[in-house]
Parts: C-alpha cells; sequence; structure tokens
C-alpha cells in the first residue's frame, strides 16, 4: 500500500503540481471574463440604446433583452437587434445556459414578445426563418410519421418558447404510441421555402401532438426563377427502377411542377427525363417539394408535384434558362409585329 501512495505521489509530484498554477491562472482569467461580460459596458452600446426606442419595449423586455445579450457570444451588443438569426441564437444559447424548462414564465413571455415587437416571426416574409419559435399559431404543418403515414395541413393551435403543438384528430387509439415517435414537419412560407425537421413527439391526447422546439431546420428553396408554362410528356424513374408517365406543367431554371399518376411524398427522389424543343432530351435528379393534389383540371387523374433538381443538372439548367428566353424573345416579337 505504501509503494502505492509513493506512485500516486511522484505521478502528482512530477505530472500534475507543475500545471496547477496553469489551470489556476485560466480558471481566474475566466471568471474575470465573465465578470466583465456581466457588469463592463458593451461594444455597440448606444447603438444598442438608439434603436430600442423604436421598438417601445417595457422596462422587463429590456432587462431580458440584456440577459439575452450578455449570455450571448456577440461582441457588439447591437447584434441581438439586427437579424432574426442573431436574435436567435441568443435566445437558443440563453435557453440552453438557463434551462428554459427552468426560465420564470414573464421572461418566456417577454422574448416572445421581443420577437413579435422586432418582427423575427415567420409571418414576416422578410424574416429568416431558423427555429420553430418563429412559428405562429395558425400556421399549417405538413407531417409524415415513421409508418409513413402523411398528415396535410395540420393546424399550429399552441406554440410557447418551451413547445408547441398542432391539431390531429383521431388519435385515441393511438396517442400514447406516438410519444418518442420521431416526425418529420414541413412549413411551406409560400414565395419562399419548404423549412423542415424531424422532431420527436413529447406528448400526444385524441386530437393533439405536442414537440420540443427545433433551431435545425432544414430550408428547401421554392423557384425564384422565370418559369415557362408547358405540356412536355415527362417519365419519372424511381429509386427502385419502376417509372411511370406523366406531363410537365411548368418549368424554370430551379425546378419545375409535374403532373403524376402516384402520390409521391415529399423530400422522394425520382428521375426524371422529358424532350425539350431544341435541345433534345433531358435526363436529370429531382426532389419532391410539395404533392399539391389534382390541381390540373386537364389532367384530372395526376397529383400536381413541385420539385427542385438535385445533383448535376447544370446543362438542364443551362438549357431551360436558353429555351425560356428563346420563348420569351419570340413572344416578345409577336407582340410587337
Amino acid at each position: 500500500m505504501t509503494g502505492l501512495f509513493q506512485e500516486v505521489w511522484r505521478v502528482f509530484q512530477y505530472y500534475i503540481l507543475p500545471v496547477l498554477p496553469f489551470v489556476a491562472l485560466v480558471l481566474i482569467e475566466i471568471q474575470l471574463m465573465y465578470n466583465r461580460r456581466e457588469n463592463e459596458v458593451m461594444f455597440g452600446t448606444e447603438a444598442f440604446n438608439e434603436k430600442i426606442k423604436a421598438f417601445e419595449f417595457t422596462p422587463k423586455e429590456v432587462r431580458t433583452l440584456e440577459k439575452l445579450v450578455r449570455t450571448s457570444k456577440f461582441e457588439n451588443k447591437d447584434a441581438v437587434l439586427n437579424t432574426s438569426i442573431l436574435f436567435e441564437n441568443a435566445v437558443n444559447e440563453f435557453y440552453r445556459v438557463r434551462n428554459v424548462l427552468s426560465v420564470r414564465d414573464e421572461t418566456l413571455d417577454a422574448v416572445a414578445s421581443l420577437r413579435r415587437k422586432m418582427d423575427f416571426t415567420g409571418a414576416n416574409p422578410l424574416t429568416m426563418v431558423c427555429s420553430t419559435r418563429q412559428f405562429n399559431e395558425g400556421d399549417r404543418i405538413d407531417l409524415e410519421f415513421e409508418d409513413f403515414r402523411v398528415i396535410k395541413r395540420s393546424v399550429i393551435v399552441e406554440r410557447s418558447e418551451k413547445n408547441w403543438s398542432v391539431q390531429v384528430d383521431g388519435l385515441d387509439a393511438i396517442s400514447k404510441n406516438l410519444v418518442g415517435m420521431r416526425v418529420q414537419v414541413r412549413w411551406t412560407r409560400m414565395n419562399d421555402a419548404v423549412y423542415s425537421a424531424r422532431i420527436p413527439v413529447i406528448a400526444a391526447t385524441s386530437d393533439k401532438i405536442v414537440f420540443n422546439h427545433s433551431e435545425q431546420l432544414n430550408k428547401d428553396q421554392l423557384r425564384k426563377w422565370i418559369r415557362e408554362v408547358v405540356d412536355f410528356p415527362v417519365v419519372a424513374k424511381l429509386e427502385n427502377g419502376e417509372t411511370c408517365s406523366g406531363m410537365l406543367y411548368d418549368i424554370s431554371a430551379g425546378g419545375l411542377l409535374l403532373g403524376l399518376p402516384e402520390n409521391f411524398k415529399p423530400d422522394q427522389k425520382i428521375s426524371i427525363t422529358f424532350e425539350l424543343p431544341t435541345f433534345g432530351e433531358q435526363n436529370v435528379d429531382v426532389k419532391i417539394l410539395n404533392n399539391l393534389g389534382h390541381r390540373n383540371p386537364n389532367f384530372p387523374m395526376y397529383f400536381s408535384v413541385s420539385a427542385m433538381f438535385t445533383g448535376t443538372y447544370a446543362w438542364t439548367q443551362e438549357h431551360i434558362l436558353q429555351y425560356i428566353f428563346e420563348v420569351n424573345r419570340k413572344s416578345k416579337s409577336k407582340k410587337l409585329g
């Protein structure tokens, strides 16, 4: 036993004791940095004080905003006011450090009010969305379960800083089995993007599913390219090798709208082949964004499916841009003639 003690002391003496002063200095510096951050005047304080005047924040909201800034890693105090992404980053860090479940209700309410007053929710089409906390009650969400069941346009009925819930009727028999299941949720903001995340169910009743918030949202950009209405036959090839025939309703350099006989699901990947006038056959991979149902009266049996290009599509994109340019040029020439 004495030998073991001597060996431990030798290790302590030769390896641990020499670094103790360095460790102590590091700990002291961390504490000093923390104290400086909590108490000293930060960069951008004047800009911060000037900017908050425009929002008419309550004293409680200003104190809460101060807490968000002090908890964040921002060097400039006014950074949290500049964009929704910086604000949500500060909120996420604050909730991580303080544990959102332990934060007082009045502070949670203040954070939600700050978000609304600065117009950082998803209701503002100019706001960048990076968290489900930016969703709003009344927004409609698509749900895809692990058993591949899909529920379209479920309404968000409650949203707090801690969690949010959607209305889904008829869950009496399966509500208990849903807890813990990971569900793919998708929210479409028109003329912007499809935002999605896979989130576990934390509670479920006969008519409601409750989720924790997610700060990891995938964003599939909707098309912002000029699109051209067409009626080209198309052949779609599934990942298992099966094929089906349909129609191309419109095309752009960013994606397209298809009419297909099968009920494809969002995120499903397929390959399509179609003939583009003057440019010949085009073969390209696409990912389904939305299934809009039976929308085209000329093809009542087809599902209208929006899709974006994936993989290698530069040549197809270039051909489509040239085709649309040529069609529009000819159209303008006819009008002038």
